[in-house]
């Protein structure tokens, strides 16, 4: 919707906006646009609060009068609080994982775009708290690290430390993001939607099937895989600095 509102008032159609994620908004720049501190899936705040809903659609009408943006302003309410089990959210609905119409760069950075919002309204619900952070990298890094590797069809030649730390990291993101989503996400729900529905789940299986082919590597495919995710044993556990390296 930010970029629609510059085509139509490069027509001359004065727009504004109401936004969730106030962060979107400061990097899209849209002429017009209201910041409301609501839960995700509720622009107006609580359902069927005729007067306050009101008072947030005049509040996003009344940046019309700003001659030109962008403008960005806060709502200064809170929203009345209502259970947010109740909420009429959108949680994130994944693509088939063995679509072939995307590059595996491109469609981890699209999923991971969709899963930040939720990712960021938990973090904010858990007073800033997060388990992500095993690695020294940002999950746009790595993505493109792992969407890299799966394009090319190829296995991390050195630092498997790293590597997997980033998969933890890359899981545990998903994994905070979907249980912030309202409705019933207990911890085999989240996991089952994790490795059969998302695009991560489905590149991590690929990475799985690559180390298991090689005998020497193979316990690095259980360390990304779990038992409940591809099935049989796990094998010995061994620490992780003692992997050889591809090019042993």
């Amino acid at each position: 919707m930010c970029a629609l509102s510059y085509y139509l008032e490069a027509a001359g159609i004065l727009t504004t906006g109401i936004s969730l994620v106030r962060e979107n908004a400061e990097s899209m720049q849209p002429p017009r646009s209201l910041w409301v501190p609501f839960a995700l899936g509720r622009p107006l705040g609580k359902p069927n609060d005729a007067a306050f809903q009101h008072r947030v659609i005049d509040a996003a009408l009344s940046l019309l009068v700003a001659p030109a943006g962008p403008v960005l302003e806060n709502f200064t309410e809170e929203a009345p609080s209502a259970p947010l089990e109740d909420a009429p959210a959108c949680p994130v609905s994944f693509a088939n994982p063995n679509s072939n119409a995307e590059t595996w760069t491109a469609r981890l950075n699209a999923e991971h775009i969709q899963l930040k919002p939720w990712y960021d309204l938990g973090k904010r619900r858990r007073k800033g708290r997060s388990l992500v952070g095993a690695s020294s990298s940002t999950l746009t890094e790595i993505m493109d690290r792992l969407g890299g590797l799966l394009d090319r069809d190829t296995l991390p030649t050195d630092d498997l430390k790293g590597f997997k730390l980033a998969i933890e990291d890359a899981k545990t993101f998903y994994l905070e993001a979907l249980t912030a989503q309202p409705g019933d996400y207990s911890a085999q729900k989240v996991e089952q939607i994790l490795w059969q529905q998302t695009q991560l789940g489905a590149g991590l299986k690929r990475f799985y099937a690559r180390f298991s082919a090689i005998p020497k590597l193979a316990i690095m495919a259980r360390m990304i895989a779990s038992r409940q995710a591809i099935g049989g044993a796990t094998g010995d556990e061994v620490e992780i600095n003692s992997l050889p390296s591809m090019e042993d």
